[in-house]
């Protein structure tokens, strides 16, 4: 049931966000702490960060990782922990990629001439 609901998730982000992130819940992420400070703050911000550094102007490239088996304890990952919390963050990560804009930079003719 884990895997399905991921796959699901991801599939469903991937689609609307178009970031090409194979598994953007996964915890291992590497960044500069530059990239970082560019984010907007916000709670489950995880699941996110390649749409946001790629709206800021950020390259992202994801590498495959071996996921290892439990080894003690339960998982606390369910569909019911994290389904509208990730539907309410998704649509407000579509909103603010849709109001993000990055500056354009142009140069202006020489008013001297």
């Amino acid at each position: 049931m884990k895997r399905m609901s991921s796959k699901v998730a991801n599939f469903v982000r991937r689609s609307l966000l178009h970031d090409d992130t194979p598994d953007s819940g996964c915890g291992l992420k590497l960044f500069s702490r530059e990239a970082w400070l560019d984010l907007p703050f916000f709670d489950h911000i995880h699941r996110f960060t390649p749409a946001l550094f790629l709206a800021n102007g950020h390259q992202v490239r994801s590498v495959k990782v071996h996921h290892r088996p439990r080894v003690r304890g339960k998982s606390k990952y369910g569909i019911h922990n994290r389904l509208w919390v990730g539907i309410v963050d998704l649509f407000g990560v579509i909103w603010l990629l849709r109001r993000t804009t990055r500056p354009r930079l142009r140069r202006l003719p020489d008013a001297s001439r």
